[in-house]
């Protein structure tokens, strides 16, 4: 039987770690699975990308991102939750900015005599983009009117479009930039947690239609590791070097943080959608037979 080369996306990021023991473990080959990984630096808005273009097949992707681009017509359907906690996202700016903590932030978006606050994004559509919105308005304020964005693909380019003025603002997962935060390249101002489970395994329509027995074999396969990989002893270390991160800014993540077996519900679907439509992003609320 010949195997099935199957391309898989994600950010290279700690909670994927359970992707890369896989691949390591190589354990799919016993099922004809030839599973390819492949890093997204630019996040959800890179991955829509690649899955409706036809280069990778599965991605693990943000929930309000991939939501937002189903909505918008992508052919991607949802498998499971990955990651059910929330995603912690940090509010950075330059440590030159003025722009020193929330306060700051909220008397510069209010003031009108300022342009709006200008938003580094890794991508339109992405999480870091989502999220801006619904940050501003957890604020109270209105981010249709006062927040602009400018598209610079990652993380690295974010650092440049901050520290050359381009941009006021990058939102992004706090513990994957602490090491630039500890090095005073950004200035972390405040936190927002994503009011839902955070990431999902999705895929492209035809794959997912197709190939349901295979994924299904994957779907069981990265449990079981997700799962397993807690009961690592050495899991804090191999984190923290992987990853460039203190022992202690692994250990309070993984207490935060728990991986996924169960399917997307109705009602966090129902909470996405009415939050983008709250905001102008997508143009009503659409039934669960388009996402699954």
């Amino acid at each position: 039987m010949n195997s099935l080369t199957v391309h898989i996306g994600g950010v290279p990021e700690h909670f994927n770690y359970p992707w890369y023991l896989l691949l390591k473990s190589k354990e799919l080959h016993k099922e004809q699975i030839n599973l390819r990984w492949r890093d997204f630096d630019g996040g959800t808005g890179a991955m829509v990308h690649s899955l409706v273009n036809g280069e990778i097949d599965l991605a693990v992707m943000l929930t309000e991102g991939v939501t937002k681009a189903i909505c918008d017509g992508a052919p991607i359907k949802l498998i499971q939750y990955f990651v059910s906690t929330p995603l912690i996202w940090g509010v950075h700016t330059h440590p030159v900015s003025g722009l020193t903590n929330r306060q700051d932030l909220i008397n510069r978006i209010k003031n009108t005599a300022n342009p709006p606050l200008n938003v580094a994004i890794s991508r339109h559509g992405s999480g870091s983009h989502l999220m801006a919105y619904l940050y501003a308005k957890s604020l109270g304020l209105d981010p249709n009117a006062r927040l602009s964005f400018r598209e610079v693909g990652d993380l690295e380019h974010a650092l440049d479009a901050l520290k050359h003025g381009q941009s006021d603002i990058f939102l992004w997962e706090k513990f994957t930039t602490q090491p630039y935060v500890s090095q005073f390249d950004f200035m972390r101002i405040d936190e927002y947690p994503t009011p839902w489970p955070c990431f999902v395994l999705a895929g492209r329509e035809d794959f997912v239609i197709n190939h349901s027995d295979t994924v299904e074999k994957i779907k069981l396969v990265i449990n079981k590791h997700a799962a397993a990989m807690l009961e690592r002893p050495t899991l804090v270390h191999e984190l923290a070097t992987r990853y460039s991160q203190e022992p202690a800014a692994i250990e309070s993540w993984l207490s935060k943080t728990q991986w996924s077996q169960h399917p997307v519900d109705s009602a966090t679907l129902a909470q996405v959608q009415i939050e983008l439509l709250d905001l102008g992003l997508i143009e009503q609320i659409y039934s669960d037979k388009l996402f699954f």
